[in-house]
């Protein structure tokens, strides 16, 4: 019976790990940066619910993405830049994610597409 328990525990674990939105691949949105934006590009790489990649545009070069988790349709991750640290949460939507970003001067949304969508 223990033995039973175990595997189904096992089961419903990959189950769930298998429910999470995947956003491997390019995505791009115009971020606002005060009262303009700046187009930028997500290159998210997806290992379970881990999530690692770069962000590229505006000031300096690509980014690297720490701290990145997706869970169902949510996705979670900070960025570091010359101008400071960025928090940024998210909700999947077909080939579209809504963001918010936290971090600088005040927090701000936006969207980013799947590139050739």
């Amino acid at each position: 019976m223990k033995k039973l328990l175990f595997v189904l525990a096992i089961l419903s674990l990959m189950v769930i790990a298998g429910l999470a939105a995947d956003i491997n691949g390019k995505w791009v949105g115009q971020v606002p940066r005060g009262d303009q934006s700046t187009e930028t590009t997500f290159t998210f790489k997806m290992e379970g619910e881990k999530l690692t990649g770069t962000m590229s545009g505006g000031q300096g070069g690509p980014s690297a993405i720490e701290d990145g988790k997706v869970s169902g349709d949510s996705v979670s991750f900070s960025v570091t830049t010359q101008r400071g640290k960025r928090t940024f949460t998210g909700k999947v939507s077909g080939n579209e994610i809504k963001f918010k970003r936290e971090g600088g001067q005040s927090a701000s949304e936006f969207v980013a597409k799947r590139a050739g969508s």
